[in-house]
C-alpha cells in the first residue's frame, strides 16, 4: 500500500473517532502564553502544564512581567514538572524576546525565540496563525512510524515526510487526532491493538497489512 493511500485511510478513520480533537494546552487565547505552555510541555504532559500555568499567569500576567521575574520564583511555580529549572530559564528569556519582537507567522522567525524549536513553532503556526503545520511530538513520532507513514526517526525529517502525504487542509487536525489516538489507544508501552480501528492496515499490528 502506498503511503498516500495509507494516509488517506488514517485521516478518514481518525476523523470519525476524534471529530473535535484540539490543542489541550490552555492559554486563554493569548498567543504568547501558548508559546510558553508549549515550551513547558517538553517531556511533560499537557495536564501537568495546565496545572502550573494558571499560577504562572496569576503571578506574571504579561510577558513584560515574566521577562523580569526572579528565576527562583519561576522555578518554585514550575517545580512539579520535568526539567523545571531549564524551562524556567527558557520561558523568562522567551518572554523577553516576545515582549520586544512579538510573534511572526514564520517558522524561521519563531525558532529565534529562546526555547522554541520546530515542534513549538509548528504549534504556533497552526493554532495561532492557522497555517498548515505538522507538529511532531512524541506521539506523532511514534505513531507515524508504527502506522507505516514514514521510516524517518528524526523529528524534522518526519515533519517533512508527513507534509508530502497529508493534505495541507488536514495537517493541523491530523496531528491533534494522531496525538489523541496515541494517548488513548496506541500507547508507547502497551498499545491497545485489539481496540484499534486502524489495526487492519497497521504494519505494526499482527493483523495489519503492509
Amino acid at each position: 500500500m502506498k503511503k498516500e493511500e495509507r494516509a488517506g485511510i488514517i485521516i478518514r478513520e481518525l476523523k470519525k473517532l476524534y471529530t473535535n480533537a484540539e490543542c489541550m494546552l490552555k492559554y486563554s487565547g493569548i498567543p504568547e502564553r501558548l508559546v510558553v505552555a508549549t515550551i513547558l510541555s517538553a517531556q511533560t504532559t499537557d495536564a501537568a502544564v495546565n496545572k502550573v500555568t494558571p499560577l504562572l499567569w496569576k503571578r506574571y500576567s504579561t510577558m513584560e512581567k515574566l521577562s523580569s521575574a526572579d528565576l527562583s520564583d519561576v522555578e518554585e511555580i514550575l517545580k512539579t514538572i520535568g526539567l523545571f529549572r531549564n524551562k524556567a530559564k527558557f520561558i523568562v528569556k522567551a518572554a523577553g524576546y516576545m515582549s520586544e519582537s512579538g510573534l511572526r507567522d514564520s517558522i524561521d522567525e519563531l525558532i529565534k525565540i529562546p526555547g522554541v524549536g520546530r515542534k513549538t513553532a509548528n504549534v504556533i503556526m497552526g493554532e495561532i496563525f492557522g497555517k498548515p503545520a505538522i507538529t511532531v511530538d512524541t506521539h506523532v513520532k511514534r505513531l507515524s512510524g508504527r502506522l507505516g507513514l514514514t521510516e524517518e526517526t528524526n523529528p524534522a525529517k518526519i515533519e517533512f515526510a508527513l507534509k508530502k502525504i497529508i493534505p495541507e487542509t488536514e495537517q493541523i487536525k491530523f496531528c491533534h487526532r494522531l496525538i489523541t489516538h496515541g494517548r488513548q489507544i496506541c500507547k508507547a508501552r502497551k498499545p491497545l491493538c485489539s481496540a484499534c480501528t486502524l489495526r487492519e492496515i497497521c504494519p505494526s499490528s499482527e493483523k495489519g497489512s503492509r
